[in-house]
């Protein structure tokens, strides 16, 4: 039986009616940001007056690391989206598939994984989502599997970077993971889900990527402001590399962003800084912030602790099960509800036991690989799923065809089998590659 103390109780009941708010957020309309907000302001009430909690431990719960990066990098991406560059790349794509549906699908799927191992996936897919209905519309072909795809490759590109996907910018900031350590030990396992995903698709959209293309892309879309575009590529990769290095210079994350967006400011004096801001999400930013404050109120009632020591024989004892446990009730998880709130509510009792010299490494990247992977479950398991299928309920009123939403019955039959077919092969990797994802962090 359950020994809780009453702090634990009032911030169990605080953590289950916030989240329960978040989750159903389709039913009732309201904005999970306000939810979280409610559910801060509630923990610290609640805290001050049983003294667990205070605004002061509130501010300190917050990871600014996380919250910083995130809105740096969307003022360079709103910066990067008005020269045009993306939509010369993705025609240049149609181009060279030279008609083939399968061909174009791993072009699109590549450059979409390759922008989500340094943008976010809902940017990814904000930005190609539109683009891929372009040149859909233009070849006269389906665009549910190119939609499809790219939500399902741009969750899976993020999981093998720090900042790549919001959860690994959490998991990584709270565990002190560096983005090298990071790449190095998620890449491989990322590798494989990529390529079981374009496959899958592959057998899937047989009889759809099988159509002839009546119209070949023989020409690129021209660029808006090829000068712009071709500096924002170079500091882009300029902070590639600084990324590679942060940690020997003594730098977060959300450092090098800064610094690469102050350089691309001075080589540009054409940017209007108020102009890009404007894209900041706000909400996303104060969902954050909130969250991390409802957390770390949980947190500081002992709760979490306790839950802990409770997973902690599991963990000693048989850690390769433990782990594998972990990576699917958080695909999961994730696949029916966002994958943020339970990477935050999972963060601090993993680092209960890391603190007490358990090692958890193989932890950390059971828990990234599952929240990722399992986004792809559902419509509504990541941000960037909700999207594909937003602009795709546009697309079929504008065009009368209800072919062209992605309901949820055709995500469980696609997107579904795709996200299985990943989480097999993340569980052989963690199986027989223990001992390489074993690391002293």
């Amino acid at each position: 039986m359950l020994d809780l103390s009453i702090p634990m109780v009032v911030s169990a009941a605080i953590l289950f009616f916030t989240f329960f708010g978040i989750f159903t957020e389709h039913f009732h309309g309201i904005h999970r940001a306000k939810f979280a907000m409610a559910g801060a302001g509630a923990i610290i009430i609640a805290g001050q007056i049983l003294g667990f909690y205070s605004p002061e431990l509130a501010l300190e719960a917050i990871d600014w690391n996380v919250v910083f990066l995130l809105a740096i990098m969307m003022i360079i991406v709103s910066i990067m989206m008005t020269t045009g560059g993306f939509e010369h790349l993705a025609s240049y794509l149609a181009k060279l598939s030279n008609g083939s549906q399968f061909k174009l699908i791993v072009l699109l799927g590549t450059a979409v994984t390759l922008l989500s191992l340094i943008l976010d996936n809902v940017t990814t897919v904000i930005i190609f989502g539109p683009l891929i209905i372009l040149i859909c519309r233009n070849m006269n072909v389906s665009p549910i599997p190119y939609l499809l795809a790219a939500a399902l490759l741009s969750d899976t590109g993020g999981v093998a970077t720090l900042v790549g996907d919001p959860p690994n910018l959490m998991i990584g900031s709270a565990a002190g993971i560096d983005f090298n350590t990071f790449i190095i030990h998620m890449g491989p396992p990322v590798l494989l889900a990529w390529i079981g995903i374009l496959f899958s698709m592959k057998f899937l959209f047989g009889k759809e990527l099988g159509q002839a293309v009546t119209n070949v892309v023989e020409q690129e879309l021209e660029y808006k402001n090829k000068k712009l575009w071709y500096k924002s590529i170079g500091v882009l990769s300029f902070m590639v590399v600084l990324f590679v290095f942060h940690h020997h210079i003594g730098w977060e994350p959300w450092m090098v962003a800064a610094a690469s967006l102050t350089i691309l400011l001075f080589i540009t004096r054409s940017i209007d800084l108020e102009k890009v801001t404007q894209h900041i999400e706000t909400p996303l930013l104060m969902f954050f912030i909130s969250l991390f404050i409802v957390i770390g109120g949980v947190e500081h009632s002992g709760l979490l602790h306790h839950f802990g020591e409770m997973f902690k024989p599991l963990i000693l004892e048989h850690p390769v099960i433990a782990a594998l446990v972990l990576l699917w009730v958080a695909a999961i998880l994730s696949a029916l509800i966002d994958n943020i709130p339970f990477t935050a509510a999972m963060i601090p009792v993993l680092l209960t036991l890391q603190n007490e010299g358990v090692n958890v490494s193989v932890m950390w990247w059971a828990l990234a690989m599952g929240v990722g992977m399992g986004g792809n479950g559902s419509h509504i398991g990541s941000t960037a799923n909700v999207y594909i299928v937003t602009i795709s309920e546009r697309l079929a009123r504008e065009t009368g065809n209800p072919d062209f939403a992605i309901s949820p019955g055709l995500w469980i039959r696609k997107g579904t089998p795709a996200m299985l077919i990943t989480l097999v092969l993340c569980s052989v990797f963690i199986w027989f590659g223990y001992d390489f994802l074993y690391v002293d962090l």
